[in-house]
């Protein structure tokens, strides 16, 4: 594809949707990716199941959070 050097995760919409939506859906995108320490065995280890449930990779736990954060 290509587009998604600049744009990042953004580039599948392309020119559509305007300039500010695309910005607030990278930085959706981006919390969602990044790995964030587990309140159990503080490991950078937690992912998001579902919207609100996270889960270590490293202690198995599943804990409830904020929909695009655990915290």
């Amino acid at each position: 594809m290509g587009r998604t050097k600049k744009v990042g995760s953004t580039g599948r919409f392309g020119v559509r949707y305007g300039l500010k939506s695309r910005k607030e859906v990278l930085a959706v995108d981006k919390s969602l990716k990044q790995k964030y320490k587990c309140p159990n065995c503080l490991k950078p280890s937690v992912r998001r199941v579902k919207a609100g449930i996270w889960r270590c990779t490293k202690c198995n736990l599943k804990f409830a959070g904020r929909a695009y954060k655990p915290v």
